[in-house]
């Protein structure tokens, strides 16, 4: 199947297929902190995360949610030209569930309350699910759709122990469950390039995803970034990290194997360029995606052939 010239289900087609205009990001920040910092599980967060948590590129929590929307607004507006446009609420930083219920509450209704918003995103971890927050979810969803982006990076124990994910695959599992019985949107995020990952390995990681299926997956590069522990072990003790080549190859045999069904939300990611330590090839984003596309050109590939 072709998407709109593209060999796999993207975001983009998926958005316009849905709502029938463009639908644009906006990166909010929460307010929210992570287990793995505030001592419950460590302090340190994740290896790879830097001190944005992964919102490097969301809005600071100096405003509320509305006026952070206003603000990212603005800063899109000058690629827009006018076009009637619409836009995705996605609370990004840290972990975006870990907070009392009244408290998301307020701030995922304030989102989708917005009449721009078309849809409430929530970036968070498994292990910070609990029932009231999935049933939350679940009634917002009955206003406007809600998606959960699950972060699992891989199904790999050793190399989740090596990132200090701080759960095991199974609980990955059950909130996966849980969030399927309340009818909510799941994407995946995985993290191709972990030290001591095999190729095979990480197509294992794409497969389980698709096996499930998820209804979204991010495929990200492993970002070595300044200020994070993993920057701190490559300065120390350098590890080798993706050639461009190879993550080209990779990519394009990781979304052969997900069904056709399954929305690719990314297939690199964006590390800040201030931070980024290794691979710098993957700062030159345009870089990135033409010579992705002429890749998958060169393959031959679509979405689920491999199946």
């Amino acid at each position: 199947m072709d998407w709109n010239g593209k060999p796999y289900h993207s975001l983009d087609y998926e958005l316009k297929t849905t709502f029938g205009k463009k639908v644009y990001k906006l990166a909010l920040d929460g307010g929210m902190t992570c287990p793995n910092r505030d001592g419950t599980l460590g302090t340190g967060g994740c290896i790879f995360c830097s001190e944005g948590g992964s919102g490097d590129f969301a809005a600071p929590r100096r405003d509320t949610v509305t006026r952070q929307i206003e603000e990212a607004k603005k800063r899109l507006e000058p690629k827009l030209g006018g076009r009637d446009v619409s836009y995705i609420a996605y609370f990004q930083s840290y972990t975006n569930t870990y907070a009392p219920t009244a408290y998301l509450e307020r701030l995922f209704s304030e989102a989708i309350a917005h009449p721009d918003v078309s849809v409430l995103s929530a970036a968070t971890r498994p292990d910070c699910l609990p029932p009231e927050t999935v049933d939350l979810l679940s009634r917002l969803n009955r206003e406007k759709p809600v998606w959960v982006e699950l972060g699992l990076q891989t199904i790999h124990e050793e190399s989740a122990r090596f990132i200090r994910r701080g759960y095991p695959y199974p609980v990955f599992l059950d909130a996966f469950r849980r969030l399927k019985e309340a009818d909510l949107t799941v994407i995946v995020h995985v993290i191709l390039g972990i030290p001591g990952e095999t190729r095979d390995m990480m197509l294992e990681t794409v497969r389980a995803v698709g096996d499930l299926p998820a209804d979204g997956i991010k495929l990200q590069l492993l970002h070595v970034l300044e200020g994070t522990d993993l920057g701190r072990l490559y300065r120390s003790r350098p590890f080798p990290v993706m050639e461009l080549e190879e993550y080209l190859d990779l990519v394009v045999d990781a979304i052969s194997l997900l069904p056709p069904e399954v929305v690719i939300h990314r297939i690199s990611g964006d590390g800040p360029k201030r931070l980024l330590i290794a691979p710098l090839w993957s700062a030159n984003k345009r870089l990135v995606l033409n010579s992705m596309a002429r890749r998958f050109k060169e393959r031959g590939a679509f979405q689920g052939c491999a199946r």
